[in-house]
């Protein structure tokens, strides 16, 4: 699906690189965690991961095909079948919860007959049903996190990735939220969640066999036990 062979990125400011060597590969139906300290380049991995920044150096291969020999046009097509839940949430104030839901159907016009009966569906197993017309700025930091995580999953993808999707919420709603994640990967989505909460990684261990992986010294490596 996804394949990194010694992939680096650098920014190009002083300093040099902020993460180089990287080799890994998105199975499908797989589960991983990515952590690592504040800085250390989750956001950036992830932004390689769906197509939005291009490696300075090694291989990246999305479904087979490397990026470097795709044109902007094949990426943004294959990024449809990466879901991603953007650490700010970011939503269309002036339109309801619904409608930004639904706004990857309408830009990439995708949308067919069962449009309003799916997005129904999706909308009640996220929990929101009761909140499809209220404005994003009227939403919980839950709701907000619900909202994005049903955007991201509304064109099928075969991949979700998520910036920290539990960093602004409680508990709680962190478990719900885990819930809702993990209840996609027994779908068989490949997931991949990109967190700082160890308390949330130990809390998935009872729900799904995941791999933890930890960036450190821009390289990124297979955490050990003591998670």
């Amino acid at each position: 699906m996804i394949e990194l062979e010694n992939v680096a990125y650098s920014y190009g400011y002083a300093g040099g690189e902020l993460l180089t060597e990287i080799s890994l590969k998105l199975a499908p139906g797989s589960f991983h965690f990515l952590t690592g300290p504040s800085g250390a380049g989750k956001t950036t991995l992830l932004k390689l991961l769906y197509g939005a920044l291009v490696p300075t150096a090694g291989h990246l291969r999305l479904w087979g095909q490397d990026i470097r020999a795709m044109s902007r046009d094949d990426i943004a097509i294959l990024r449809r079948k990466v879901g991603v839940v953007h650490q700010d949430c970011r939503f269309l104030d002036h339109l309801p919860v619904a409608e930004n839901v639904a706004l990857p159907l309408t830009v990439s016009h995708q949308g067919g007959p069962d449009q309003a009966q799916n997005l129904s569906d999706l909308l009640g197993w996220v929990g929101l049903t009761a909140r499809a017309d209220a404005l994003p700025p009227e939403l919980s930091g839950g709701e907000r996190q619900r909202a994005a995580l049903a955007r991201a999953v509304i064109m099928s993808p075969e991949i979700v990735l998520a910036d920290e999707p539990t960093g602004n919420i409680d508990w709680e709603m962190s478990q719900r939220l885990l819930h809702l994640l993990v209840e996609l990967n027994r779908m068989g989505k490949t997931i991949m969640i990109a967190t700082h909460d160890l308390q949330l990684i130990r809390a998935a261990k009872s729900q799904v066999q995941a791999r933890v992986l930890r960036i450190s010294n821009r390289r990124v490596q297979l955490a050990g036990a003591d998670l």
